[in-house]
């Protein structure tokens, strides 16, 4: 169990990027869901020890993550958002290369690690290839099997699917759920579909601060009967806008579908629809707004 209680950060230019933030995380796949700019980023490197947070405490297990942060490095796997490889260097002499780095240090033992790896993640075919020629979801893929070198019982993964084709997004996916099985591992997403479809448990994140936290089939419970739809003119937008508290617009076949958020029928050619767990973040993040 991963235990944060009261982390706030504030940046030395004044910036508060996390306020106040507690969270229990128990094994399994964790969905922390919160647009650009939320704070996701910089939770996810406070708590895989990168910088020191200004007020709080996170605990792992035992381990007091802030006065001991060498005791989680030893059981944590991290891919961050964007990370660095030496290109010319093949799969194999990379991931062979971090297993030295994290402590693998008998040759053998590093052979197993690594081919075992790379097996896991699907990339023995591609072991030789240098890692300038891997798609995105290969890179991802390579990523999180350098992220599971020394078997961590906690993994964090920020923003694993963005930019990835919908047939790589859903390997990658797979992935996770299988490793998610037996540890506890972080999803920081701004994609919605991500942690509705991986994960028992989530938070939204905005303005630094938990919105919203629950199991993603309770959350939506709550909204039900308060979400109305209806199908109009791009031309009347403007107009609704102003008339109703719209949560969200798509395109379909050249025309405008629209979500409102009401507790009684709006009437007016609104239908009451089923909510989403996008209805929920959207709903979420507007009454985050209202607040501000």
């Amino acid at each position: 169990m991963l235990n944060l209680s009261d982390v706030s950060h504030v940046y030395a230019n004044g910036t508060r990027a996390l306020d106040h933030v507690t969270l229990s995380i128990p094994r399994g796949m964790y969905g922390l869901l919160g647009p650009n700019g939320a704070g996701k980023s910089t939770l996810m490197r406070t708590i895989a020890t990168l910088q020191t947070p200004t007020e709080g405490a996170i605990r792992f297990g035992e381990v007091d993550v802030i006065a001991e942060p060498e005791k989680l490095r030893r059981t944590l796997g991290y891919l961050p958002q964007d990370f660095g490889v030496y290109p010319r260097v093949s799969a194999y002499e990379m991931l062979d290369h971090m297993a030295v780095l994290k402590g693998v240090a008998s040759a053998a033992g590093r052979k197993a690690t690594v081919e075992t790896l790379l097996q896991q993640v699907n990339l023995w075919s591609v072991r030789k290839k240098s890692l300038a020629g891997f798609s995105g979801g290969m890179r991802q893929r390579f990523g999180i099997a350098q992220a599971l070198i020394g078997n961590p019982q906690l993994v964090i993964v920020d923003e694993p699917t963005a930019g990835l084709d919908p047939e790589e997004r859903n390997r990658f996916l797979n992935l996770l759920a299988e490793i998610g099985e037996s540890v506890v591992v972080i999803l920081s997403t701004h994609i919605v579909e991500d942690v509705s479809d991986l994960c028992p448990r989530m938070a939204v994140l905005a303005d630094g601060r938990v919105q919203l936290e629950g199991a993603p089939l309770d959350l939506i419970l709550r909204t039900r009967g308060r979400i109305w739809m209806k199908v109009i003119d791009r031309a009347e937008l403007a107009a609704c806008r102003e008339r109703y508290d719209v949560l969200s617009t798509r395109l379909f076949a050249g025309r405008t579908i629209v979500h409102v958020l009401a507790d009684q029928d709006p009437r007016d050619g609104f239908a009451p629809v089923d909510a989403g767990l996008e209805d929920v973040y959207f709903c979420t993040l507007a009454q985050s707004r209202r607040a501000a």
